[in-house]
């Protein structure tokens, strides 16, 4: 059959012959690998000398490229909190590890383990990394210190992907770490500051992120797959799938044939069943010791003869059968699941308990002792309880002592599990079964003998279960396989409640009459070369161990004497499949020969939970059949073909064979996906077995059992290979010349990216080549897979050492990128390290691998250092669409159509003519209202109380404004068009000193005062910027803002004695002054309205008289305003439409304006909505911020505030005053919260203004109620709307901004080309109106290159009409409502600030989406802000808990954007809540916090650059 095959096999795999005094050697490519060993100096047990040499290889190539990494920055708590301070780190020179460390898999052995590594640092190999400079000790670090600043320690840091980039240095300015366990010095070191894109910037941030950037700046390997097209309807009809690499390896071999085990030899003694063969030997034999178990000292604890176990099952079995219920209705019949709860100390309880069960024939189902109630996975473990209907649980004395009890002594319930009886099976507690009782023993059959449990990647359970025929066939087969003969000794290291353990230990054992003696895994920690010793004084013939309990007994058999290995005849090793086990069979074998041990005794096996054991090894006398070896391709096996390294390559697999085939089964190889076809002889497969002595079902799971143990593999022709069934084994590899088996990995360890394969534990093995035994754990590290963006993305996760220090960790991290990246080819998208013993457990002490990529998923793992390399791995971003050439003049000739679309223009109803031509001055209205109407009231003021502080009629506001025209004439001596600052609290000697300034023909600015417990941050910005720009003579303000600004805190931010000079308005004149200013030129100057944009920028805006005198005619036209309405204003009054309504509306109107401050509302929450209520106010205007305090302070409080009888029903406009994208989630939120309140949700809507224009579009009273749309956000990247059904994928909702005001007209133009746009196009909203501003006054003579800003006008089609370009980006629909004049209604939809769109990857984006994505990634995040510096992304998130989580936001937030928006994150900033900054509108300050960032002003958490 293997004629055809050998040949290609036997190229690919060196067979070895064997040498009598040292291992064995194989063909030149493979002898490099098998050097003889010095002993001893093996530190990991996942470790092969090669791979570690491959590894240092390929490390040592990347420190000479000497590229660097910018290291994340932490906070000094956080640095503290990760680093414990109880440990005193060896000195760095020696090496040594002698200290016990807590986390790895045993971690009583750490002192074991750490013996060889006192050898010095010389077997480190090439990466030793501890470099000097970075690990001074106590009272050098000053020096030291200083000696960094100088020299700037240049780090040789590599990176994973940065094996293709050419040079580039970075002077490190993080500097030395004081060697303590106290705190990293990572507070920020200013070295030097300069200028980068004319920010100054502090060193530290801009070093690193210059260093980022000349990172990603280098090319990188060419991708994966070059881009997906990012169309919707594309990827539906699947014309993205990936195509396959050319060049790529293919199978070349025959389709590989079935291969059979030798035939089962019947052997005249065998007994029919299991049980028959217990009641021989414990009838004729009851003497002969069965199980020897020991005490943690290991010393034998108790001897468990034939007769012993005999007699107990027989009184377990009768009790489980008659005294568990009643008579009429027993609790446990025939054929019922019991569980079996014992520890692993005690396997003679186990034993007894199991026997019983078969005797009474109910099923055991063994499972782990649940530690605690939740316990990781024991959940799982209680599902399958549950569905094996598993009511009864057997244990031992001393474990039901040691489980968990409530108060009351009761078992509690543990999380997931059914309601179980606890039965305790000592034989004190039992009743004698009578005489004439007697279990039936029958032949082997098929009902179920017994259900195993087995963990599945996801971290589910199910129960394997295995037929008595089965059980007795494994057994049988086992014995042929191992030659077992009556009365050996056989010592096992393994868990006898499952797999090889169990198979051998527990149930072979007894058919043959063999003694074992079983090696608790408690006396392994303490005295790894127990079971050592137990082989040698028992001369025992058989030993079961793992490849861990040989690499221990290396690591400790340096004290030993007299050690003799020669009675063993096998050493079976269970995780021999593993390919990584070969390096501890050579070097055990390499120690120990010289201890009798011979070359052919090393058996590794082959077996899964539902296929038992597929292959071992026998322990042949002669060795004529060498041992098979391959050395094998790793890119090779990534495209999962067979192919020997010849070029002698880094990236290599050594796999030894795990024998041949069981006897009585049939094995073949067929694909891990679709249909189960037979694989070829070069392929690699899953391993299939048809045999009587396998698994037969998942218990309870028919559709699963039916694709794992009902598989009927198939030829390439299609024809059945077989009529019987075969059964999934969940391992693959191949099969080797004279039918060896190999074992390249595991179904579950299976991690495809990209097309290709990788294995969980080759990845393992790669990171702990990297120098483990300083910075992390050895059995502590957990690597899976998760989707991102349409493929699998690699994670690794690690367990730090506590006395690592910050610089060590991040740089064995970097090697470890690069050698995984190097040697698989892969690169991995976040390597994390937790804290010591932070990790989930199973009950063996192992890591527990679903619910750490549960924990890594929901944000919950808390590491303590991070580094994400998305730029490394995500290869398949969408490609960026090329820009659309724009539509030229010649388009333009039918009318109102652009290339077939309607041009996007829109405006509001005519404003009419004012008959008065004196009511263009607002000084005049008032004068005119003041006779007319004195007593009628204007302004009524509230206090944080909600009673009324003071109010000012029609004649009195009059009479104080004269008072303050005179008061300026005289001792401010002021001319006509003077510039004086108001600076005064919302109120209403703010109204006064305005229309003061107005009678005495002054222009007034609005300036915020300082907040008195914050004058220091408060004073400087609004004082240090407005006084100067504004070019103000004068400053107006009350006595107690008078003294505020004397006082020594404002004289040591501001020196008040440069500034204009100050007046206090508390103490008038009484006398009126000689002529009130009446304005000539109606277009001359009334206001300057000075406000900071989102962007930062500084300006004010002239607002003339004719501007002011339209803007309120618009606004009372659109709000239905007169002398008898009233309406309620909860805003800042500085600038803007809060300003305008505050301090100009009402006297224009003659309505009466309820002022409420927004800062009352920081002390009484309700005070806005309670004042609407009880003074039954139909229209209230706010801002963002006021509406969030409501929304967030009155949550819980709503009966409270329907019992004060808090009434909203009457309000017919709640308008929101902005300066940006409608925020709807807010405006929704408060809407529902309100609702019961009698609030009406249509009533609620945004008004859109900007700094040309102040208001554009306001909800009136009346006209159709505000229109939503969803839109394609993927379009809207390329400046097009394509509406799209709510819910679909990547919609964007988005509302009307509130009906365009009469008199105001808007086009949408391209920004660049100025040219008109069809309203499917995103554009620059441009407006035409009588209250345009008439330009910036900005006192830097910048007025010319803003000037575009007031007066532009259209490249073509309407070329003639002046239009003001607001800088927002928005379009307008045509939408199927009418107009109060009946024509079909035009909505503007803002989407965003122009200045703040982000052009990345040939598109735009809008942070305000961005940061939707974000805030919704972790429940920690409660703010955030992005901004792009240079070409990367920044993300700014604001942490709500504790330090901790910090670091869980970095993955989070770059899978979030990632997923959403295609866009790699290359900075993510942790920082406490409260540091993004927002303006008085509630709007972020992007840029401000870009600045404060780049200066290193934000104290951030942590920084993560991601690579």
């Amino acid at each position: 059959m293997y004629a055809s095959v050998a040949a290609c096999l036997l190229a690919s795999v060196g067979m070895e012959g064997p040498m009598s005094h040292r291992a064995p050697l194989g063909p030149p490519s493979a002898a490099r690998f098998h050097r003889r060993r010095t002993s001893g100096t093996r530190d990991e047990r996942y470790r092969s000398d090669v791979h570690t040499e491959a590894v240092q290889a390929v490390l040592a190539r990347h420190v000479e490229r000497k590229v660097a990494v910018p290291m994340p920055s932490k906070r000094r708590s956080l640095v503290v909190q990760t680093s414990m301070d109880a440990y005193t780190p060896p000195d760095s020179s020696s090496g040594s590890e002698e200290e016990a460390g807590p986390g790895d898999d045993m971690s009583g052995m750490e002192h074991w383990m750490s013996r060889p590594s006192q050898l010095g640092p010389a077997h480190l190999g090439s990466t030793s990394s501890s470099s000097s400079s970075t690990q001074s000790g106590g009272s050098g670090n000053a020096g030291r210190l200083a000696d960094s600043l100088a020299h700037m320690h240049i780090s040789h840091l590599a990176h994973a992907h940065l094996a293709h980039l050419g040079q580039s240095h970075h002077q490190q300015s993080h500097l030395s770490q004081s060697h303590h366990g106290k705190t990293s010095v990572l507070s920020s070191v200013h070295i030097t500051t300069f200028l980068f894109a004319g920010v100054p910037v502090s060193s530290r941030v801009s070093a690193k992120i210059q260093q980022l950037v000349n990172t990603l700046k280098q090319p990188r390997r060419p991708p994966l797959r070059e881009f997906f097209v990012d169309d919707f309807d594309e990827l539906l009809e699947g014309k993205n799938i990936q195509q396959p690499d050319p060049n790529q390896p293919r199978p070349e071999g025959a389709e590989m044939m079935p291969v059979r085990g030798e035939p089962l030899g019947v052997v005249t003694n065998w007994p029919p069943s299991l049980e028959a063969a217990l009641q021989r030997w414990g009838t004729i034999s009851p003497k002969a010791p069965c199980l020897t178990s020991l005490d943690t000292a290991g010393k034998p604890l108790y001897v468990l003869t034939y007769g012993k176990l005999w007699s107990r099952s027989i009184k377990l079995a009768y009790n489980i059968l008659h005294k568990l219920g009643s008579k009429q209705e027993p609790m446990v019949r025939p054929g019922d699941r019991v569980a079996l709860v014992f520890p692993n100390n005690d396997p003679v309880a186990f034993m007894v308990a199991f026997y019983g069960c078969l005797l009474a024939e109910v099923v055991p189902v063994p499972i782990e002792v649940p530690l605690s109630r939740k316990d990781a996975g024991s959940q799982q473990i209680g599902f399958l309880l549950g569905s094996c209907g598993v009511t009864v649980a057997l244990t031992s004395d001393a474990c039901h002592k040691g489980l968990p009890k409530s108060a009351t002594g009761e078992i509690p319930q543990f999380k997931g599990w059914p309601k179980l009886l606890w039965f305790v099976t000592e034989s004190k507690h039992l009743s004698k079964p009578p005489r004439d009782w007697f279990p039936h023993i029958k032949d082997a059959n098929n009902d179920t003998a017994y259900i195993e449990y087995k963990t599945c990647k996801d971290g589910s359970v199910l129960g394997v279960t295995v037929t008595r025929i089965a059980l007795l066939t494994h057994c049988q087969a086992l014995t042929q396989s191992c030659s077992y003969t009556e009365a050996e000794t056989i010592v096992n290291v393994l868990d006898f409640k499952k797999d090889v353990g169990l198979w051998h230990g527990i149930l072979t054992s007894v058919m043959n009459m063999m003694h074992v003696i079983s090696v608790p895994y408690s006396l392994m920690k303490v005295n790894p070369l127990s079971w050592i010793q137990k082989v040698c004084q028992y001369k025992a013939k058989v030993a079961c161990v793992k490849s861990r309990d040989m690499h221990w007994a290396l690591v400790a058999h340096k004290d030993q004497k007299d050690i003799n290995l020669s009675s063993l005849r096998m050493l079976l090793v269970a995780d021999g499949s593993n390919p990584w086990s070969i390096s501890s069979c050579d070097a055990f074998l390499n120690v120990f020969q010289t201890k009798g041990l011979r070359t052919e005794v090393i058996c590794p096996c082959a077996s899964s939970p539902e296929a038992l054991t597929v292959a071992i090894r026998r322990p042949v006398e002669d060795s004529s059949q060498p041992p098979g070896r391959g050395v094998l391709s790793m890119q090779g096996l990534s495209y999962g073909v067979v192919r020997v390294d010849t070029e002698e390559r880094l990236s290599v697999l050594t796999v030894q064979d795990v024998g041949t085939v069981t006897p009585g089964g049939l094995v073949c190889v067929v694909k891990p996906e679709g249909v189960p076809q037979l694989c070829q002889t070069d392929e690699i497969g899953e391993l299939c077995v048809c045999s009587i002595a396998t698994g037969t079902s998942y218990y309870g799971l028919t559709g699963m059992t039916k694709n794992t143990f009902e598989v009927y593999p198939v030829s390439s022709s299609g024809g059945l290979i077989s009529e019987y069934a075969f059964v999934r084994t969940g391992l693959l590899g191949f099969i080797g010349p004279g039918g060896l088996v190999f074992i390249t990995g595991k179904m579950d360890g299976l991690i495809m990216v990209s097309g290709r394969r990788h294995n969980a534990d080759d990845i393992v093995a790669t990171a702990l080549a990297v120098e483990p035994m300083k910075f992390v754990y050895r059995g502590r590290i957990a690597v899976f897979s998760v989707t991102v963006l349409r493929d699998e993305r690699i994670v690794v996760v690690a367990e730090q050492r506590p006395d690592s220090t910050e610089e060590d960790s991040f740089q064995w991290m970097s090697r470890v990128l690069q050698a995984i990246d190097s040697i698989h080819g892969v690169g991995v998208f976040c390597l994390a390290l937790v804290p010591a013993n932070t990790l989930p457990k199973t009950p063996l002490g192992g890591i527990h691998l679903s619910e750490i990529k549960q924990l890594y998923l929901e944000g919950g793992l808390h590491p303590c250092n991070v580094l994400m390399c998305p730029h490394t791995c995500v290869t398949n971003l969408p490609k960026p669409r090329q820009k659309q050439p724009e539509i030229g003049p010649a388009s333009v000739m039918v009318g109102n159509l652009v290339s077939g679309k309607r041009i996007a223009q829109a405006s509001g109803r005519d404003l009419g003519q004012t008959d008065d031509n004196d009511q263009v001055r607002q000084t005049a209205v008032l004068q005119w209202r003041a006779q007319t109407t004195p007593d009628h009231i204007l302004y009524t003021l509230l206090s944080s109380r909600g009673a009324v502080s003071s109010s000012l009629t029609c004649l009195q506001l009059h009479k104080r404004a004269e008072r303050v025209a005179a008061l300026l004439m005289e001792r401010g001596g002021l001319q006509e068009g003077d510039h004086v600052a108001l600076v005064y609290p919302p109120g209403i000697d703010l109204i006064a000193a305005f229309y003061g300034c107005l009678y005495a023909g002054c222009v007034p600015i609005t300036v915020r005062p300082p907040h008195p417990q914050n004058i220091s941050t408060t004073l400087p910005p609004r004082f240090k910027l407005s006084l100067p720009v504004s070019h103000s003579v004068c400053v107006m303000t009350t006595a107690v803002i008078c003294k505020l600004l004397r006082s020594k805190e404002a004289m040591a931010t501001v020196d008040i004695r440069n500034w204009p000079p100050v007046l206090d308005t508390d103490d008038l004149p009484k006398k009126k002054p000689p002529a009130l200013y009446k304005p000539t030129n109606p277009d001359g100057l009334a206001y300057l309205d000075f406000s900071v944009s989102t962007t930062g920028m500084l300006a004010g805006v002239q607002m003339s008289h004719n501007a002011v005198a339209a803007f309120c005619r618009s606004v009372k036209l659109q709000c239905e305003l007169y002398p008898s309405r009233e309406v309620a204003i909860c805003l800042d009054p500085y600038c803007g439409l809060g300003f305008v309504l505050w301090c100009l509306c009402s006297v224009y109107s003659g309505h009466q304006s309820i002022l409420i401050p927004p800062v009352e509302l920081e002390s009484n929450p309700a005070l806005w909505l309670l004042a609407v209520s009880q003074l039954r106010v139909r229209d209230t205007f706010c801002s963002y911020s006021v509406m969030e305090l409501c929304t967030k302070g009155l949550g819980l409080q709503t009966e409270a505030l329907k019992a004060r009888g808090l009434d909203l029903s009457r309000v017919r406009a709640c308008v929101v005053v902005a300066e940006e994208r409608p925020r709807m989630a807010l405006t929704l939120s408060f809407s529902k919260l309100f609702k019961d309140l009698g609030l009406h949700p249509r009533s609620v809507s945004t008004a859109f203004g900007c700094r040309v224009n102040l208001a554009i579009c306001l909800q009136g009273t009346s006209g159709p109620d505000p229109t939503t749309v969803y839109v394609d956000m993927r379009a809207l990247r390329h400046d097009r709307v394509r509406l799209v059904e709510r819910g679909s994928p990547h919609s964007l909702p988005l509302m009307e901004s509130g009906k365009i005001l009469p008199g105001v007209r808007i086009i949408i133009a391209n920004p660049e080309t100025k040219g008109p746009l069809g309203d499917s196009h995103l554009g620059e909203i441009w407006v035409h109106s009588a209250h345009n501003g008439s330009g910036y006054y900005s006192g830097y003579g910048e007025e010319v290159l803003q000037s575009d800003h007031f007066n532009s006008r259209l490249s073509f089609g309407d070329t003639q009409t002046v239009w003001a370009r607001t800088g927002y980006l928005g379009f307008l629909r045509r939408t199927e409502l009418t107009d109060a004049n009946g024509e079909r209604h035009d909505a503007l939809f803002v989407v965003g600030a122009l200045e703040e769109a982000m052009e990345l990857r040939g598109m735009r984006y809008h942070p305000i989406d961005i940061e939707t994505s974000v805030i919704r990634a972790h429940k920690s995040i409660v703010e955030c802000a992005v901004f792009p510096w240079t070409n990367l992304l920044v993300v700014v998130v604001e942490l709500e808990g504790s330090e901790q989580e910090a670091l869980d936001l970095v993955p989070m937030v770059t899978k979030a954007v990632l997923e959403e928006h295609y866009l790699i994150v290359g900075v993510v900033v942790v920082t406490d809540i409260g540091v993004i900054p927002i303006n008085s509108r509630g709007e972020k300050q992007r840029m401000h916090l870009r600045d404060g960032f780049l200066q290193d002003q934000l104290d951030p958490i942590y920084v993560a650059y991601n690579m």
